[in-house]
C-alpha cells in the first residue's frame, strides 16, 4: 500500500528532522535533499489523484555513490567531493516516478570499498544501537539511517556483502539482488562483475517494493539483463509450507559470537514453525569462496582507480589506499584461480538447489564491532564478511533479516539466499518470518528519545 498523502509533507518534514537531530552523533548522511519538501509536496499532491502502491510516498535516502542530477554525489571520497551529475541514475528515476522523496545521500566507506564506513573524509559512521560501534559497510549509512528513522528506504550497493552486513548490524532488512537484476547505470563502480545496487529497510515488503521498482533492464549496464521480474506478493500467497531450506551447519553454524548461534537456531526453529522443511546441508567450497572473491575484487578495485593510485595516492583515506595496494599486487595466476574456483562454485550450487529451495546462514558471524584503528580495518571487514562473499561471487539473491537481539543490545541478522532470479522467494519467505515475530519493530533508545522530544 502507498502512504496516506496527507500525511507524506509532514512524514518527509518529521524524518528530515530526525535527520538534524540525530546525524551529529551518526554520520549516517552526507547530504540532505534541500528540495526534499517541494518534492514531498508534488508526491503528495500527484498521489492524491492516483494513489501508487509500494514505495508512494516513502522517503528514500541513496548511497553516495549514486548520482543524482544537480546534486552532489561524493563516493565517500575527497576527490568527488564537489562531484555534480547531470542526469539522474535510472534507479532514482525509477523510484521517483513510483513516488518516492528522496531526502538525502548517505555515508558510505570511502569509495564504497570497505565495511566499516570509518570514513575519514565525512565522518565515522555510528551505530543506532551503539554509537561507539560501526554500522558495517561499505552502505553503512544507509543502514543507520533507515534504523535512526532518518528515512523509509535506502538504496545501497553490494560487490561482496555492503548490503547485508550493513542490514544485520544496525537490525533492518537488506537485499542483494540477483546480479544483472538492478542496472547499475550511474553508480561508481567497485567490480562491475559484482556490483548490484540494492534496498535496505526496516521491513522486508518495503525492500521488496523497492526492488521490483528499479530492477528491469537497462541499456546503459552492461551487465544488465532483460527478463521478467516476478511478484514477490504472488510468492507470498504460496506461503511456507513444505519449503526446503538447507543449513550448511558445517560452515554457517562455527566460530560464531554465541549470540549469533543462539538467534539462528530461533529462527530456524520460527520458520519450522511456518511449515518449512530445515535440514544440515553439505556444502563443499563455502568455507574458500571469500578468499577466492577477495582478491579479484581489490584488483577490480585497483584497476578502477589506476589514474589515481599512479598519480594522486594521496586523495585516499589510508585503509582504503592499502586495500588499493592489495589488488595491484594480485597477479594473473592468481586472478584465474579465482575464476577456476567461481566455475566449481557454480556448479555445486546447481546441485545444491535441486535438493533445497532455500539456504539459511547468519549474515555475520559477529553483531557489530566496536570503531577501530586503521590497521585492524582489513581484518574485521574480512571477519564481518565471512558469510556474504560466497553469493556475491555466485550472483545469487541474498536478503539479510533481523532475527533478534544479543546481550550487549545489538541486532543480530538472518541470511537467506535463493538460486538467480529467485528475488521473490526470498523475500517471500523474509515477510513471512516478519509477520510472526518482532525484532523488526524495536527502535534503537535514541530514537525513541528523538521521538519523544519531537
Amino acid at each position: 500500500m502507498s502512504a496516506p498523502t496527507h500525511d507524506i509533507v509532514e512524514h518527509t518534514r518529521r524524518q528530515l528532522a530526525l535527520g538534524q537531530a540525530l546525524n551529529p552523533r551518526l554520520n549516517s548522511m552526507i547530504s540532505f535533499n534541500p528540495q526534499a519538501l517541494q518534492e514531498a509536496q508534488a508526491q503528495a499532491a500527484r498521489l492524491a489523484h492516483a494513489p501508487l502502491p509500494g514505495v508512494g510516498g516513502r522517503t528514500v535516502s541513496l548511497k553516495d555513490n549514486i548520482d543524482t542530477a544537480g546534486w552532489t554525489t561524493t563516493m565517500g571520497s575527497a576527490y568527488f567531493r564537489d562531484h555534480v551529475p547531470t542526469t539522474d541514475a535510472p534507479v532514482v528515476q525509477r523510484l521517483r516516478t513510483a513516488g518516492a522523496v528522496i531526502v538525502g545521500k548517505a555515508n558510505l566507506h570511502e569509495f564504497a570499498f570497505g565495511g566499516t564506513t570509518q570514513n575519514p573524509h565525512h565522518g565515522l559512521g555510528g551505530n543506532p544501537w551503539n554509537v561507539g560501534a560501526i554500522p558495517g559497510g561499505s552502505s553503512g549509512g544507509s543502514g543507520s539511517s533507515v534504523a535512526a528513522g532518518m528515512n523509509d528506504i535506502s538504496l545501497g550497493t553490494d560487490t561482496g556483502g555492503s548490503i547485508r552486513i550493513p542490514a544485520a548490524l544496525n537490525g533492518v532488512a537488506g537485499l542483494r539482488p540477483t546480479h544483472g537484476r538492478v542496472p547499475n547505470t550511474g553508480c561508481f563502480p567497485v567490480s562491475a562483475a559484482y556490483d548490484t545496487i540494492g534496498p535496505l529497510a526496516r521491513t522486508v515488503a518495503e525492500v521488496a517494493w523497492a526492488h521490483e521498482v528499479i530492477s528491469g533492464w537497462d541499456a546503459g549496464d552492461d551487465c544488465s539483463v532483460d527478463r521478467p521480474v516476478d511478484s514477490w506478493e504472488h510468492a507470498y500467497a504460496r506461503g511456507v509450507k513444505g519449503m526446503r531450506i538447507g543449513v550448511p551447519a558445517h560452515w554457517a553454524l562455527t566460530a560464531l559470537e554465541p549470540a549469533v548461534e543462539q538467534r539462528i537456531r530461533e529462527a530456524i526453529e520460527v520458520l519450522k514453525g511456518l511449515g518449512a522443511a530445515v535440514h544440515d546441508i553439505e556444502l563443499p567450497g563455502a568455507e574458500q569462496a571469500q578468499s577466492h572473491l577477495m582478491p579479484m575484487v581489490h584488483a577490480d578495485a585497483a584497476s578502477v582507480h589506476a589514474e589515481r593510485l599512479a598519480h594522486q595516492p594521496e586523495v585516499f583515506g589510508a585503509d582504503v589506499l592499502a586495500r588499493m595496494r592489495v589488488g595491484q599486487a594480485v597477479t594473473g595466476p592468481e586472478y584465474a584461480a579465482g575464476m577456476r574456483f567461481k566455475e566449481r562454485w557454480l556448479r555445486q550450487l546447481e546441485r545444491t538447489f535441486t535438493e533445497v529451495d532455500v539456504i539459511l546462514t547468519p549474515t555475520c558471524p559477529v553483531t557489530a564491532p566496536l570503531r577501530i584503528d586503521t590497521a585492524r580495518m582489513l581484518e574485521t571487514t574480512r571477519q564481518i564478511s565471512r558469510y556474504t562473499y560466497a553469493w556475491a561471487l555466485a550472483g545469487t539473491p541474498a536478503l539479510s533479516v533481523p532475527c533478534g537481539f544479543a546481550g550487549n543490545g545489538l541486532p543480530v541478522g538472518m541470511q537467506l539466499v535463493a538460486p538467480r532470479w529467485f528475488d521473490a522467494r526470498v523475500l517471500a519467505l523474509g515477510a513471512h518470518y516478519q509477520a510472526v515475530t518482532d525484532h523488526h519493530l524495536r527502535r534503537p533508545a535514541m530514537l525513541e528519545a528523538a521521538l519523544a522530544l519531537a
